[in-house]
């Protein structure tokens, strides 16, 4: 048996690669104790020369020459980015190399192409670390629940929203107050776009449907939609009917009128009553409920990003690829498909498109103060045959307008029906701005 150590590549030293190789020196006596073999860094890569890594480790910023070198076993990518990344994990594949990455944006876009070529050369690409940090959740998807037939998936995998969205509730303060205090502490970057968008949520997203319902990864087809629009005072009104809002990726498997399956893929601010689990996850943590047959619904909660989580997901990966080599020498003998499913297995469901969801909505909108506003606007839903649940007239925001908050909760509504009646209202002469909408999904009742 071959007991020579296996050989690391760490691309990337950022606050989760350094988190990476301190984690390898504080526990590679566990590690080594779980795997049988030994687990040495010999490679980094680096713009600059760090002076606080060994020195037995080689230090190089030319990334591609790193992954053709014979004493490296594993790539781990952690440097992020879908360009270099995407060039130097293909190259690293087609020298034999295993991969372990923490790019979620990477594989959303581009898993397909690179899981592929993996396939084709006999080597694994593993990613727990891309998606909600330390809760294992794709380890969970792909074996813990590998008996069931998921039905749906709901979850909160973006912190930096969460921590928004709790802090707008609990303070009753502003977006960009909340906003600027994320990117003080490092929980946002400079350009939010992607946490506050759902942009990152949505990278996420297309990996756990893809292995939660063995379909191709189709980030191209998620709705997405952010919490830019909206306000303490939602989140104050959503607090009085009794809910949360929480920012939330669904996927969802829906059986058409015509009998065909359909996937509903979203991100998109959520109305969660308060009782919900899910309701109750604050700050920067994640959370992911899981509905499946014949287990039930099931939720994971952890930290989803920061240097600790992370590591421990790219390292458990490792450990993984690690055990494989030193039972068979082989690291994709004991692992699963990338996907979940056998490659040649994975189905074209279609992917419905926004038009078609189907939720309950809460709409805030800003009237005049006039006889006749609310009949207009009920006759508008009703034409458009959406079933109103109830409607709250508020008091103004301040004593300098006159216009009035109307808050109006509606029964689940295909979204085309929805967008032609918002279209019609807005038209009104007595609606003085655009309508904020925010979704109420049944799966979370």
């Amino acid at each position: 048996m071959n007991n020579r150590p296996i050989q690391l590549a760490i691309l990337g030293l950022g606050t989760v690669g350094t988190g990476v190789v301190e984690l390898l020196q504080n526990n590679l006596d566990e590690m080594t104790r779980r795997t049988g073999r030994e687990i040495k860094i010999t490679h980094v890569g680096t713009r600059r020369n760090r002076t606080d890594i060994p020195t037995d480790i080689k230090q190089s910023a030319d990334l591609l020459d790193i992954v053709q070198q014979d004493d490296v076993d594993i790539v781990v990518e952690l440097m992020g980015g879908t360009t270099t990344a995407k060039e130097v994990i293909l190259a690293a594949i087609e020298h034999g190399k295993h991969i372990v990455t923490a790019n979620k944006a990477l594989l959303a876009e581009h898993g397909n192409e690179i899981f592929a070529k993996a396939d084709a050369k006999g080597v694994k690409v593993a990613y727990e670390a891309a998606v909600a940090g330390g809760i294992p959740i794709i380890k969970i998807l792909r074996e813990g629940l590998a008996a069931n037939k998921i039905d749906w998936l709901a979850g909160i995998i973006n912190g930096t929203g969460n921590f928004i969205m709790t802090e707008m509730r609990d303070k009753k303060r502003d977006f960009a107050d909340v906003l600027a205090e994320a990117q003080a502490l490092g929980y946002a970057e400079a350009d939010p776009t992607f946490d506050v968008e759902g942009i990152d949520a949505a990278h996420k997203l297309t990996l756990l449907a893809s292995i939660a319902f063995g379909i191709p990864l189709q980030f191209d087809k998620v709705y997405c939609e952010g919490i830019t629009k909206i306000t303490k005072q939602d989140v104050r009104y959503a607090n009085e009917l009794g809910y949360r809002i929480k920012h939330l990726g669904f996927a969802k498997r829906r059986i058409l009128d015509s009998g065909e399956e359909g996937i509903e893929l979203r991100v998109h601010p959520t109305l969660i009553p308060k009782q919900v689990l899910l309701a109750n996850v604050n700050g920067v943590k994640n959370a992911i409920m899981v509905d499946a047959e014949p287990v039930g619904q099931t939720l994971y909660y952890g930290s989803g990003a920061g240097a600790g989580a992370t590591a421990s997901a790219v390292m458990a990966d490792v450990v993984d690829m690690v055990r494989a080599l030193a039972e068979t020498n082989d690291s994709t003998a004991n692992l699963v498909p990338h996907l979940a499913f056998q490659p040649e297995t994975l189905n074209n469901t279609r992917i419905l498109s926004s038009d078609e969801m189907i939720t309950g909505y809460y709409l805030r909108l800003q009237v005049k103060d006039d006889l006749g506003v609310l009949a207009e606007v009920t006759r508008i839903l009703s034409e458009s045959k959406i079933s109103i649940d109830a409607i709250l007239q508020q008091p103004a925001h301040d004593d300098t307008s006159t216009d009035l908050p109307v808050i109006i909760m509606v029964d689940p509504v295909v979204e085309r029906n929805m967008n032609e009646a918002i279209a019609k209202i807005e038209a009104l002469d007595t609606v003085t701005d655009k309508v904020i909408r925010i979704r109420l999904d049944e799966l979370m009742q």
